[in-house]
Parts: C-alpha cells; sequence; structure tokens
C-alpha cells in the first residue's frame, strides 16, 4: 500500500478562536482566499481522503467540497475531541487507511511533504503517532495516529 492511501486526513477547524475575537478563524482572509483553503491545498494532495471536523453549521464550508463532521462527543473537548472524531470517522469509512494526519484550520503553511516527514519519523514501526516539534515545542494537533488510538482516546476524553 502506498504511503498516501495508508493516510486520511482531518482538518480541526472546531476552535472558538478566543485569541482573535471568536469568530471562524479558519476562514479568515489571508491574500484572496480563507485560511481553511491553503490548509486544504497543501494537504489534500498528500492523503487518501480528507475531511473537516467543526461543529455548527456544516454549509460554511460548502464551497471546499469536504465532508464536514462534527465531534462524536459533546461539550468543546478541544482539539483531542476533533482528532477522536477523525479517528472514528476513520475507522468507519476509510478502514483501509491506517493512520489519520491531522491539523488545525489555521496553519496555512504547512509543507508540502508533511505526511513524508512524519512517516519517516515511524519508520522504525514501534511508534503508534507522531507530531511535529519544531523549534523544540512539540504541536501534537499536528501530527499522524494510528487509527486503532480511538479505542484509547475516547475513554481518556470522556472518563478521564
Amino acid at each position: 500500500m502506498s504511503r498516501i492511501n495508508a493516510v486520511a486526513g482531518v482538518i480541526l477547524a472546531g476552535g472558538k478562536s478566543l485569541r482573535m475575537g471568536g469568530g471562524d478563524k479558519s476562514l479568515v482572509m489571508l491574500g484572496d482566499k480563507p485560511l481553511i483553503a491553503h490548509v486544504i491545498e497543501r494537504v489534500r494532495p498528500q492523503v487518501a481522503d480528507l475531511i473537516i471536523n467543526a461543529g455548527g453549521n456544516a454549509g460554511r464550508f460548502g464551497d471546499f467540497g469536504l465532508d464536514v463532521v462534527a465531534d462524536t462527543i459533546k461539550g468543546q473537548a478541544g482539539p483531542l475531541a476533533g482528532v477522536l472524531t477523525g479517528l472514528e470517522w476513520l475507522a468507519e469509512r476509510r478502514p483501509d487507511a491506517g493512520w489519520l494526519l491531522s491539523v488545525p484550520a489555521d496553519t496555512p503553511f504547512l509543507p508540502a511533504d508533511l505526511v513524508r516527514r512524519l512517516m519517516d519519523a515511524l519508520s522504525d514501526g514501534k511508534a503508534d503517532m507522531v507530531c511535529v516539534k519544531p523549534l523544540g515545542r512539540a504541536h501534537p494537533v499536528i501530527g499522524l495516529r494510528l487509527s486503532a488510538l480511538a479505542a484509547d482516546l475516547r475513554p481518556a476524553l470522556v472518563d478521564e
């Protein structure tokens, strides 16, 4: 199986954008298009399938041609709820893809080879997830996770 067929992606667009005064940060314009459009351009060629995780009116993302999936747990549980949603979507809709790439909707300058870099970091076969760590600081929202992690993540978010 090729790398691209082994990976599906979720763009996390469910944040409250409090530091920006609220609203849909993903729809803020950068140049001539919204932030999320830049993210889609960077990520879509790197994955077999791509969805947007966001609550509320899914129609606001209608122009992007992607399925919009709301969190599978109630409340504002943060980005891990979006990751869980992506993992559960993956298990149901794309069981052939064993990995989920998660990226936030406000990261327009993702590398065009992000999936390759993350897969290379997993080359020893011992890890079930990997995230980016620019300048020595981990950013777990941008990462790859093995689909089987949903079984542990759901109880951790709901019960713990």
